[in-house]
């Protein structure tokens, strides 16, 4: 059951990303003005697809000024106009694609369920 579940997420992902990419401006011709830049650890990139898309996924969002996530390393690091979103609706962005993400500064690994180091896994 597994191995579908997962199968089932990599074909939603990549259609996702077929999706996001019509139309796609290169990220280096958006402004390059005042901005944050958040590196996370990500985990359950599967292959240099799952890093490439979310870095697509992430640059079709609002106030995204780049974003350059490596595999097999598994870190994505994000460049944003903190006037236009946040560090928390980043990654609320990156779980709700279904991948688990840690704040490199924090160590805080958070799941694409919500969960927080300190809670039981829901059953």
């Amino acid at each position: 059951m597994g191995l579908l579940r997962g199968n089932m997420f990599r074909r939603r992902f990549l259609q996702l990303i077929t999706v996001a990419t019509a139309g796609l401006a290169p990220l280096g011709a958006r402004a390059a003005g005042a901005g944050k830049i958040v590196t996370y650890r990500v985990k359950g990139f599967s292959c240099r697809t799952c890093a490439t898309g979310l870095d697509t996924m992430l640059g079709q969002q609002k106030g995204i000024n780049s974003s350059r996530s490596t595999y097999p390393e598994g870190t994505v690091t994000v460049g944003f106009d903190p006037a236009q979103t946040t560090e928390k609706a980043i990654v609320a962005f990156i779980r709700d694609l279904g991948f688990m993400v840690e704040d490199e500064a924090k160590g805080d690994l958070s799941s694409a369920r919500g969960l927080r180091p300190s809670q039981p896994p829901r059953a």
